[in-house]
């Protein structure tokens, strides 16, 4: 018989680490575990200073969050470890977050947290406690491949579906990571919650970025490198200066309110030019773009990379995947959107699935270097 996680045999022989976060997800894993008869563990991780999010609602990780998982351990009667991650979430997330918004990109710190951090770090702590698989929160799925591995799908909520936020795992990873929420609504979970008597089953869900306080994402940076707010030009993309801005860090692509410009028509951030501390602005449709050149490129799709093979992609977490073509050059790879896209910013992620499917499988994905219009040079650089 199959256990409900696919491991085989009785699931008392299986030790399973949670991580439990504080939140009602984690907590509702740790208890469907509990029900199932594993060996479970709950691992909370402290990633960064309590300070002012202590109590703020939506944050995670820290203070309340600590408190709160302690208490559903012990309602649960699971062992519960709290490790201090703040040196590694710092120098792994917080420090990359700072320099990439320095290079004019809007970085996904919750990508790096999930790939590096807890999916490599707390990955490893679950192999040393002997542990059969180490399951968590994240609405997203994953199935047996029928080749020995597992694969990786979006959820049955597509509201609630996090695909976008783990492309970066592993093959290796996902042969040891579980996600039981990856066939369940919100609802469904908060109903759970309260049928395993959880003090939290009405706690809020996280948001925005876990360590950045009052949503003041700029207050981390200068705070980290005093010498980040910078002032240079606002320049329109046909060359005239507009004005001044006060630092690049305050901008993202696409923006329109904040811009401090009267020119009488509606302007948007267009690109950054980092190394010059300039701001270049333009109408809607100088954000078109039609060809995405990526980074730090992760497959987890059957075989390798094929030139010209068709996919959809998502190129932010909020919209459906839509169709697009892979190129590849050598090391180097692009993608072509079918039906272009907006306000494509550097430091985002672009993810790949294999069809526009509501369940569709996730293929791998990369981090956004550079949009263009595909009538630009395509020549790209590994």
């Amino acid at each position: 018989m199959i256990a409900p996680l696919d491991l085989p045999g009785d699931p008392a022989s299986h030790r399973v680490v949670v991580a439990m976060s504080g939140g009602v997800d984690s907590s509702v894993v740790a208890g469907l575990m509990k029900r199932a008869g594993y060996d479970v563990v709950g691992i909370t991780l402290q990633l960064y200073d309590h300070g002012e999010a202590v109590h703020r609602a939506g944050a995670c990780c820290a203070g309340q969050d600590i408190h709160d998982a302690r208490r559903v351990a012990e309602h649960l009667g699971i062992p519960h470890y709290v490790l201090d991650y703040e040196s590694r979430f710092r120098d792994s997330v917080i420090d990359n977050f700072v320099e990439s918004y320095l290079q004019g990109e809007t970085p996904i710190p919750c990508v790096e947290c999930n790939r590096s951090v807890k999916f490599r770090d707390l990955l490893a702590t679950a192999r040393e406690l002997g542990a059969s698989a180490l399951a968590t929160g994240h609405y997203v799925a994953s199935r047996a491949d029928g080749a020995g591995g597992r694969a990786l799908y979006r959820a049955a909520d597509p509201d609630r579906d996090q695909s976008y936020f783990l492309y970066a795992t592993t093959s290796e990873q996902l042969n040891l990571l579980r996600f039981p929420l990856g066939d369940m609504g919100k609802a469904e979970t908060r109903a759970l919650a309260r049928e395993f008597g959880l003090a939290i089953a009405d706690k809020h869900d996280s948001q925005d970025i876990c360590f950045v306080p009052n949503g003041r994402y700029t207050d981390v940076i200068e705070k980290l490198r005093p010498d980040a707010a910078e002032a240079g030009d606002i320049v329109h993309v046909d060359g005239r200066v507009l004005g001044a801005h006060q630092g690049i860090i305050h901008y993202t692509i696409g923006q329109r309110r904040g811009l401090g410009l009267a020119t009488g028509e509606p302007l948007y951030v267009v690109r950054i030019d980092a190394p010059n501390r300039r701001v270049v602005v333009g109408p809607r449709e100088a954000l078109a773009t039609r060809m995405i050149i990526l980074r730090d490129v992760n497959w987890i799709g059957a075989g390798m990379i094929e030139d010209g093979r068709e996919i959809a992609v998502r190129v932010r977490s909020t919209r459906p995947p839509q169709p697009a073509l892979l190129r590849r050059e050598g090391d180097a790879i692009r993608v072509e959107l079918f039906d272009g896209e907006y306000g494509v910013s550097p430091g985002q992620a672009c993810v790949f699935y294999d069809s526009v499917d509501a369940r569709a499988r996730v293929l791998g994905g990369g981090i956004i270097k550079r949009a263009a219009a595909l009538t630009e040079n395509t020549e790209i650089a590994a």
